[in-house]
């Protein structure tokens, strides 16, 4: 997740600008929820095409609420006579499935003649694996379902009591009938959104942790692919060389040979030796330093920073280690863009500043380089952005052209106990 900070600060703390619009790494707006709707035309005493589908929806309310109040009655009911039984479960959980047809039903028809615009919830899961009596208790405990049952069931007595007063009006007091039925259609309106609309913030949280997942499992993915191929053309490769230069000097020591040219071949294999031993550990170490691990991170971004080209400045201010996982995103950021330190910027200086504050893991990135940076400029930004942001994190980036360049990167704070805990637990 991104955003620009106000040129100006040096300091920016993210968390206190969770408030600033967020856009994805891609550019697109995250989910914001329900669109809002169309502003109504005003109600005056011509009796015009909207006044006249809120007195369809008025008059429609009797008994469409007739129906879904027996539905409901009826389900609930029996669901709840049969509970002693293997069926009564099954059958709630069909119930509340028929209850979402009917939310959407009516959905649709506040859409035709109310002009609400309420998004559809999204999909009940369904758990393959989990056989079928899991996917009857995720059924069970749909709370759209049950929302649908609620406004299904206290909708009787007002569509009797909206039917009686729309016809009346219709032939007593039909020229104040269009306030009337104003009046009496916003209160339908509030109640669509009130317990047929779905939940802002838990479909923006759906949408987020859907695209995250994608983010981790293609990361992965990328990783995996990286491991390989450098074991293949580096590594490997040395390995393979190493085997057929002592597989030569076996041959010629058979041979009798004792000459320059055996040593010369052992020689270049105990080369070969340290330049695969050195690019395993050059591999090691981007897979997860042992520096890491055994010293935290203070140790580690100290020899990443060991690595730049520009004197660099370290700063850990943590009480207590995070959780591994944590603490292995804010390694490998730190490290990426001090690599990008070394190749893009030409800085003469840098420092890397790592604190808590509440319950979230600041690091920031400075340096007096030409600036510039931005996340689509092929500096691997980008990626970074989306690895923070599967974590639930943010990537806020401040760089001017000139100078100076800014990161900073928060992450939510787990601590290592709690994640020691949930690996007992499983």
């Amino acid at each position: 997740m991104t955003a620009r900070i106000p040129v100006g600060s040096h300091r920016p703390h993210p968390s206190r600008d969770r408030q600033n619009p967020l856009v994805s790494p891609s550019g697109r707006p995250l989910p914001a929820g329900r669109t809002p709707s169309d502003p109504l035309p005003p109600a005056r005493f011509a009796f015009d095409g909207q006044t006249w589908r809120e007195i369809a929806h008025l008059l429609a309310n009797m008994p469409v609420a007739l129906f879904g109040f027996t539905y409901v009655v009826a389900v609930l009911f029996t669901s709840a006579s049969l509970t002693v039984t293997v069926i009564g479960l099954p059958l709630l959980a069909a119930a509340l499935l028929g209850a979402r047809q009917l939310g959407k039903l009516e959905r649709a028809r506040a859409r035709a003649l109310l002009r609400v615009r309420v998004d559809e919830p999204s999909p009940l899961p369904m758990r393959g694996n989990g056989g079928f009596f899991s996917q009857v208790w995720t059924s069970v405990k749909d709370p759209v379902g049950w929302r649908t049952m609620l406004y299904e069931f206290m909708r009787l007595p007002w569509g009797v009591a909206t039917f009686v007063i729309t016809l009346t009006s219709l032939f007593v007091l039909w020229p104040v009938l269009p306030y009337i039925a104003r009046a009496l259609t916003n209160a339908d309106r509030a109640m669509v959104r009130g317990l047929l609309s779905p939940s802002e913030e838990l479909e923006r949280r759906i949408a987020e942790l859907e695209s995250d997942r994608g983010v981790v499992v293609d990361t992965a993915a990328a990783d995996l692919r990286r491991i390989e191929r450098d074991l293949h053309d580096g590594a490997q490769a040395r390995l393979v060389n190493l085997a057929m230069g002592l597989g030569l000097a076996k041959e010629k020591l058979l041979e009798g040979r004792n000459d320059e040219h055996v040593a010369a071949m052992v020689e270049e294999a105990h080369g070969e030796v340290k330049l695969a031993l050195q690019e395993l550990r050059d591999l090691a170490r981007g897979i997860h330093p042992a520096v890491l691990t055994d010293r935290g991170l203070d140790a580690a971004l100290s020899a990443v920073a060991s690595r730049c080209t520009a004197p660099v400045k370290v700063t850990v201010d943590l009480e207590t280690r995070p959780a591994a996982a944590i603490e292995g995103i804010a390694y490998f950021t730190v490290s990426e863009l001090l690599q990008n330190v070394s190749k893009h910027s030409g800085a003469r200086s840098a420092a890397v500043d790592v604190w808590r504050t509440d319950e979230r893991l600041l690091v920031q990135v400075w340096d007096d380089g030409r600036g510039g940076a931005t996340l689509d400029g092929g500096t691997g930004m980008a990626g970074l952005a989306e690895r923070l942001g599967a974590v639930d994190g943010l990537f806020v980036v401040e760089s001017p052209v000139g100078g100076p360049t800014t990161v900073t990167a928060e992450l939510p704070w787990r601590d290592r106990g709690d994640e020691r805990a949930q690996a007992r637990r499983r």
